[in-house]
């Protein structure tokens, strides 16, 4: 019998390598026509092939709960294309409303460390199922604040915490 084949592969072409899980779970039924409605939106936003994106695969969790699996060159690179159209308007609507959704998103640092949020989740997933969960706001708020990294974005939140908790 032939042993199985077993490969590896060489990221050292990718030092600052982040890979990020998003996933948005239908907590109403009108969240079904928002996350179809996310379908085309997301694919013309890859199809643009934004700066950094290396690859985007489409994720299955449950017929409520489905999600993508991003890598990015470096968190730089995502951090702007989060900050910028059409993902920052995205953002923008979707802390106005959720549309019957919960979001949540968690990301992974090939030089170590990781981060995630959740909004309107109405049951614990990924992190969240074992490790505290806190209120994101002040050190919390941002992506770069939780990741621990230091310098200012290079584009302003699409929604500042002053505003998103007034």
């Amino acid at each position: 019998m032939a042993r199985p084949k077993r490969e590896t592969v060489d990221l050292s072409e990718y030092p600052d390598l982040v890979v990020i899980y998003l996933g948005m779970r239908v907590n109403r039924w009108q969240g079904f026509r928002t996350v179809l409605g996310f379908g085309p939106k997301i694919a013309g936003a890859v199809k643009a092939k934004p700066e950094g994106l290396l690859l985007h695969e489409s994720v299955f969790y449950s017929l409520r709960h489905v999600g993508m699996r991003q890598y990015w060159r470096d968190f730089e690179s995502l951090e702007m294309w989060s900050r910028s159209e059409p993902h920052r308007i995205w953002w923008q609507n979707f802390l106005r409303d959720t549309g019957g959704t919960g979001f949540w998103h968690e990301a992974y640092f090939k030089r170590g460390g990781m981060e995630a949020v959740y909004v309107d989740m109405h049951s614990p997933t990924g992190m969240a199922r074992f490790a505290p969960v806190k209120d994101a706001s002040g050190a919390m708020f941002t992506a770069r604040k939780r990741a621990g990294r230091s310098g200012e974005p290079a584009a302003p939140a699409a929604i500042s915490e002053r505003e998103y908790y007034s």
